[in-house]
């Protein structure tokens, strides 16, 4: 199972590599008040993808400290009934 992870890695580098190296070409995004910003399209392409991702798990952080707090409470909950339920 190793070996092909290792194969798909590898084919992924591969084939994003061969993007790279086609798609060299400078762009200049324009942004407001008279801003611009000359890249490589890869480079756009890679910086916005990451800023993209780590919006996304911003994003996703509210919720995941929400379930970690529900599964506290719910462990406390079911802790509280063992020892009651011991008791009797």
């Amino acid at each position: 199972m190793r070996y092909i992870s290792w194969l798909l890695q590898m084919i992924a580098f591969i084939v994003l590599l061969g993007f790279a190296l086609k798609n060299g070409q400078p762009v200049t995004l324009h942004y407001f008040f008279g801003y611009e910003w000359q890249s490589t399209l890869v480079i756009a392409l890679l910086v916005f993808f990451t800023i993209g991702a780590g919006l996304g798990i911003l994003a996703t952080l509210g919720i995941w400290f929400r379930q970690r707090r529900e599964i506290a409470r719910l462990k406390r909950e079911i802790s509280e009934i063992k020892k009651l339920n011991s008791n009797a």
